[in-house]
Order: C-alpha cells, then sequence, then structure tokens
C-alpha cells in the first residue's frame, strides 16, 4: 500500500488528484492540503510514500516545500504544473514524475505506473539525487519565466537570424567565431566560445571539450566509448563525444541525469 499525500492550491487540481488516486487499490490518501506551510507541517509528522506537489503556490511554492523536506524520509515527488515550459526544461532530464495540468486518466496511469515501478527500484539517496536535479532545473525555469527570453543573433548562408537561446543545442568553437546548432540547422557569429558562453548563460550548458558546449535540455541519448568517454546524442540528431580533458567532469554532471536516462529511453513515446 502506497500512503499518498496531495498538496495544491487548486480545489479543482486536488479533486482531479483525490478522484484518480481513489480508483487504485494500492494507494491510500493519508492527506490533502491547499496551504503548502500546513503541508510541509504534515509531511514531517507522517511522512508519506508518495507527494503530489504543486509547483506554483502562493507563500511556500512547491520547489521551497521539496527543499525543506528531510532527506531521509524523502517520499516519491510527482510535480504537478500548468506550464509546459517547467515540464520540458525541468522533468525530461531527471529522475522525477510530473503531471501537466490538465491531466487525463491515461496520462494518470502514465505517472502512476513509473510510481510503482520506482518505489522498490530507487533508493532514497538516489531520490535526492534526482530531486536537486529537478529544483535547480525548476528554478531556472521560474527565473527564465519571469524575464525576457535570451535571443543571439547568428548568421546562415549570407541571411541574419535572431535566435532563441532556448533552441540551441550546441555551441562549437572555429578560429574566431563560433557554430551554434539548432535541430538539423547550423548558424555562426564571431567571438569566442566564452561570449557565446554568457550569451546562453540561462540555459543549462554542459561543456564536453575545450571547443565544444551541449544545452542539457536537448540531450536525449548518453552511451559510453570502451575508453570511458561520454557520447551525447542531441534532440537534432548531432553527436558530441567528451574529450579525455573533459571526461572526468561531464561524467559527474551526467551522473545525476543517468537513472533518468536508462529508465526513460523505451518510455519516450509516453511523454
Amino acid at each position: 500500500m502506497l500512503d499518498v499525500m496531495i498538496v495544491d492550491d487548486e480545489p479543482a487540481a486536488r479533486r482531479a488528484l483525490r478522484e484518480c488516486c481513489a480508483r487504485e487499490t494500492d494507494l491510500r490518501i493519508v492527506g490533502e492540503y491547499g496551504d503548502s506551510t500546513a503541508a510541509l507541517e504534515a509531511i514531517r509528522a507522517q511522512p508519506p510514500t508518495v507527494l503530489f506537489l504543486d509547483v506554483q503556490m502562493s507563500t511556500l511554492t512547491g520547489i521551497g516545500l521539496a527543499r525543506s523536506l528531510d532527506p531521509k524520509t524523502l517520499p516519491q515527488i510527482v510535480f504537478v504544473t500548468a506550464y509546459d515550459r517547467y515540464a520540458i526544461d525541468a522533468f525530461d532530464v531527471c529522475a522525477v514524475d510530473y503531471l501537466l495540468k490538465p491531466f487525463d486518466e491515461e496520462r494518470f496511469q502514465t505517472t502512476l505506473a513509473r510510481v510503482r515501478r520506482r518505489h522498490d527500484a530507487v533508493s532514497v539517496a538516489q531520490r535526492q539525487v534526482a530531486l536537486t536535479a529537478v529544483l535547480e532545473q525548476l528554478e531556472r525555469s521560474a527565473k527564465s519565466l519571469r524575464e525576457p527570453a535570451a535571443r543571439v543573433i547568428a548568421e546562415s548562408n549570407g541571411r541574419m537570424y535572431v535566435l532563441d537561446a532556448g533552441r540551441v543545442e550546441m555551441i562549437e568553437s572555429d578560429r574566431n567565431y563560433v557554430r551554434l546548432t539548432v535541430g538539423r540547422d547550423a548558424y555562426s557569429t564571431r567571438g569566442t566560445l566564452q561570449h557565446a558562453e554568457e550569451s546562453l548563460k540561462s540555459q543549462p550548458m554542459l561543456r564536453v571539450s575545450r571547443s565544444c558546449l551541449v544545452n542539457l535540455s536537448h540531450v536525449r541519448e548518453i552511451s559510453r566509448t570502451p575508453r570511458g568517454d561520454v557520447i551525447v546524442i542531441l534532440a537534432g540528431g548531432a553527436t558530441v563525444t567528451s574529450s579525455e580533458r573533459f571526461r572526468g567532469s561531464v561524467r559527474k554532471q551526467l551522473q545525476q541525469m543517468q537513472i533518468s536516462l536508462r529508465e526513460s529511453q523505451p518510455e519516450t513515446g509516453e511523454k
């Protein structure tokens, strides 16, 4: 039996979650809260097995609540959000589930299946690593929603384009220029890799070599060579291999993603 707690300041959202949970014989609702501060006290007093947690709440946000939880009794958290920007940026690369409002029974069942599967397979320590990663992504997403979208100007085939920073998958240095990859298209602009990295600081960039950075939001697959170098495949199809110098730092930064990538690769159609 999985003890479930629902925390959402929207009555309609709580009702939808309550009705979905009530239809499952292995779920037991032990608490339902519209106030995040009261919910935090209840969680500390009696930690649930599964926590459905709204991201955008007044007073104490879902991010703040999650950061306040005891790592030793950390529940499985299913973040609930009305903004797909959060889902895209935060959850695609982390071993944390989410529900995008409004959700239907099929999407709830998909999420619940993963929760059940991870109940015994993922340790509390692994859960904490994944939560730390997703909270960092959520905070970046929340900040970007409040700020104007970063944009860069680059050239392709003699024409100038204004690109949204979030669409850039990879940056490579090429002498006095940098090459920007957006899907299957390539653009160039005069400058250094450091200048380009500063222009795209709103994005979760990962340096894989002295001359290349990749946007973690667009990473779709990771593998390794026999010698231990990391191979990254991006959404647009580009493949990048880490250099020997950056091998250790790349593997360290990607460690938080590995659990999610192993689990999510056969389930990509579910999201």
